[in-house]
């Protein structure tokens, strides 16, 4: 592992996972750099000054492993390898992501670790997914609904792999506002497997989350349009610059409708 002093941190580049996980620590002071298309605007600005700063790009935590049903996803994977080589509905709702350039360097664990309402967040929501991730205490493994939970909290981890089982099928739906950046503030994702179907969204609520009431009503056996007219029971719509509760309460069950249809 190197490191460098640069004017106002000392920047930590670890060569394998286990070097990322000993510079890390308990993560107290450190800022951790995934493809930095969200962290580095933020330095540049002044805004962010660490002390000490984790390039994650040289440490090996960039593997897509699928196998025996199973899919192993390292947290340094930049979207773009998880758009080619991801199962559906994941690699599609990456592919949608942002433009090229940026997904040649934003990476899976950048989108579920730094913001609250991560694109991709809601896709690992409805597979189930856990994260391996280690801090204060070492490493542990434990559901994305959990490790999200703690956005906000003193409890700093650094997010190490994600996994789940492969879906038989997945589909995601969108909307989003264009610009040069289209910024999507609506998402649903379905996925079927065995007799379950989950179904997770974005900009629903603040954050990402489960719609547990359409899924219950699917089990129940209720048609998917029935079943999508539940997906209120579980949001909550709110105001912000992209678009109004109004509209997000609206638009909400047919996006579900539409999720659930392409399944």
């Amino acid at each position: 592992m190197t490191a460098a002093s640069t004017a106002s941190a000392e920047v930590l580049i670890p060569s394998s996972p286990s070097e990322a996980i000993e510079a890390f620590g308990d993560g107290d002071g450190i800022v951790v750099i995934g493809g930095g298309t969200i962290l580095m605007p933020e330095i540049v600005a002044g805004r962010l000054v660490p002390e000490r700063a984790l390039l994650l790009s040289r440490a090996g935590l960039d593997a897509i492993i699928r196998e025996g049903g199973t899919v192993r996803i390292g947290a340094g994977t930049t979207l773009e390898a998880v758009a080619a080589e991801a199962p559906e509905p994941l690699a599609t709702a990456a592919r949608q992501l942002a433009d090229p350039e940026v997904r040649r360097q934003a990476t899976l664990g950048g989108n579920i670790s730094t913001i609250s309402d991560g694109d991709l967040q809601a896709v690992l929501l409805a597979l189930d997914a856990t994260v391996r991730h280690t801090g204060s205490g070492g490493e542990r493994t434990e559901p994305v609904a959990s490790y999200l939970r703690r956005f906000g909290g003193d409890d700093e981890r650094l997010a190490l792999e994600f996994g789940f089982d492969e879906p038989e099928a997945g589909s995601y739906t969108r909307l989003d506002r264009p610009h040069a950046h289209p910024y999507t503030y609506m998402a649903v994702t379905a996925v079927r497997a065995g007799s379950a179907t989950k179904v997770a969204a974005k900009g629903a609520s603040p954050g990402c989350s489960r719609l547990p009431a359409v899924e219950q009503a699917l089990a129940d056996g209720a048609s998917p349009e029935d079943a999508a007219a539940r997906a209120l029971d579980d949001a909550e719509p709110f105001d912000d610059a992209l678009a109004s509760a109004w509209y997000r309460s609206r638009v909400l069950p047919t996006l579900v409708a539409r999720a659930l249809a392409d399944l």
